[in-house]
């Protein structure tokens, strides 16, 4: 009698790197519960939409910023002591300049890769706050912003502030002519300021300007203050985003309490992966073809010269062109001190125009008296007031970074100064009264055609004659998905103010109640169910 040979596999003894790695795996899981929170996190899930890719551009070039500013680092000085230049570049050899304009030159002609490591982090400084604002209008226009999200609007504000803040920082590093011109237009606006400007300016600058402290203090706060809030920021802001769980758009088998999209572990983390190095990529390749910031075209700064046609990065222009726009004799002298309007009035427009975007979700719930959760995003129709202030608000901030280049656009297209700047003064005034206005009529006629399609379908070309001798076009009916979309939102009304216990209407109510009047009388109601089995009837 013989016995059959096993062949069952004898299980390997583990080796001594899976043994150490296991054990600081269960180390560290018994102290922190990691595997519990990355196996949570990985459950996630990601709606698969494209407009949510805006976020994770701007995500991915503030980590292509990180690193290329980390290479820079290493060969910058941030002083301002005058030596002679000794480089490669040689229209200036011999020339006195600052230390870190000297530098930036070293960087750029003698530091291998030095010059595409500077386009790499300009370009993606002016593509991580292009990606924030692009963001911020696709939230806002979809009512993303809403309870219980309104503080990562406020908190997604702030980076977009900061993220302008730590462009216009760097952007002043290099101390050429461009630069220092940009930092003379910041002191002279501090120094607009009342009583304090002139003490804030000799603080800021460590004297009379330029100083000899500017450039070190913008650099302190370029890679260290600034990146610490910002990053502070936005770890927030992914927390609070995890928390609260995305908004989606509507789709089948979306609701508030289910989210349509793909889990993060593994799939999204894979797609995200290869969009990071895609986004890496075309930065690169921008870098690599197109110049930005050409210092060694503008010399080391000197208040003397006066560069005509030069403009700031262009998340800084609003602010330029609001300068520019003030009319002329704005100013007055009282208790023997100048005040000047002609700077007062842009800082507070354009302030005031920053506190109303941060605070807009509590404005809003407070006109409309919405204290419900929104997971669903809302079509930009749907509510047509706020999608028109959002028109007048992008129109405002466009007249004034075109006004940032009046002087180019007078030259370009032969035109006087006058003329060019008198045309944005008026379309400041005008132009967001009538994009309002334009984009509420457009929200208000695609819910009517929605309304039309909803109860009778879309047209199908198709012509039938009747027995009479009627013509009739056929209508092609809409699956119920399709009709679910376009009548599924919330038909919201004015608020009805009523007496408090005393008996009366406080002063509040009374301007609650008016604000409320503004936001929803203009609306076309949804069809009720009514109205559809109506039309699937007569169809």
């Amino acid at each position: 009698m013989t016995t059959a040979e096993s062949t069952t596999a004898t299980p390997q003894a583990p080796t001594r790197g899976s043994r150490f790695t296991g054990a600081v795996a269960n180390y560290l899981d018994e102290r922190t519960s990691i595997s519990g929170i990355t196996k949570e996190l990985g459950r996630k899930i990601f709606p698969d939409h494209w407009s949510f890719m805006l976020g994770e551009v701007a995500l991915y070039s503030f980590i292509v910023i990180l690193l290329s500013g980390t290479f820079l680092t290493f060969f910058f000085e941030p002083t301002m002591t005058e030596v002679h230049y000794d480089g490669s570049y040689v229209p200036f050899k011999g020339i006195e300049m600052s230390a870190a304009y000297a530098s930036t030159l070293d960087i750029t002609f003698d530091i291998r890769g030095g010059l595409l490591m500077r386009q790499v982090h300009h370009w993606a400084a002016l593509l991580f706050v292009a990606a924030i604002g692009l963001h911020m209008l696709r939230v806002f226009f979809n009512g993303s912003f809403k309870k219980p999200r309104e503080l990562n609007w406020v908190i997604g504000f702030v980076l977009f502030i900061l993220a302008m803040g730590e462009g216009f920082t760097g952007y002043s590093l290099p101390d050429d002519l461009l630069s220092g011109n940009g930092l003379r237009i910041i002191d002279g606006m501090v120094k607009g300021i009342p009583l304090a400007g002139t003490w804030i300016s000799y603080l800021l600058f460590g004297g009379e300007f330029p100083g000899t402290v500017i450039v070190p203090r913008l650099y302190s706060l370029h890679i260290l203050l600034l990146p610490a809030i910002l990053v502070a920021a936005l770890g927030l802001h992914l927390l609070l985003m995890v928390i609260n769980k995305h908004t989606q758009y509507a789709a089948p088998g979306a609701t508030n309490d289910n989210v349509v999209g793909v889990p993060i572990m593994p799939n999204f983390a894979a797609k995200a992966g290869g969009f990071f190095f895609v986004v890496f990529g075309v930065i690169t390749l921008i870098s690599s073809f197109f110049t930005i910031n050409p210092i060694w075209n503008y010399g080391p700064y000197d208040p003397s010269p006066i560069s005509a046609g030069t403009q700031p990065d262009w998340y800084i222009g609003f602010a330029d062109g609001g300068l520019r726009l003030v009319p002329p004799g704005w100013e007055f002298v009282l208790w023997d001190h100048t005040f000047s309007l002609n700077i007062l009035v842009p800082l507070a427009v354009i302030g005031l125009f920053i506190v109303a975007v941060m605070f807009y979700p509590f404005l809003e719930a407070w006109i409309t008296g919405d204290k419900r959760e929104h997971h669903i995003t809302e079509r930009p129709r749907n509510a047509p007031t706020r999608t028109a202030i959002g028109a007048a608000g992008v129109t405002f901030y466009a007249v004034l970074w075109a006004a940032a280049g009046s002087d180019v656009i007078a030259t370009h297209f032969h035109l006087t100064i006058e003329a060019v700047t008198h045309s944005l003064q008026a379309l400041l005034i005008l132009a967001p009264i009538v994009a309002y206005f334009t984009a509420k009529r457009i929200c208000l006629s695609l819910q009517k055609k929605d309304r039309e399609i909803a109860l009778h379908g879309y047209e199908s070309g198709r012509m039938i004659r009747l027995p009479g001798g009627e013509y009739h076009e056929v209508h092609q009916q809409l699956d119920d998905y399709e009709r679910w979309r376009l009548v599924d939102y919330v038909d919201y009304k004015p608020l009805m103010i009523r007496p408090d216990a005393r008996g009366k209407i406080s002063p509040v109510q009374r301007v609650r109640a008016v604000f409320s009047r503004w936001f929803f009388e203009d609306r076309i109601s949804p069809a009720t169910r009514r109205e559809l089995e109506s039309g699937e009837g007569h169809h």
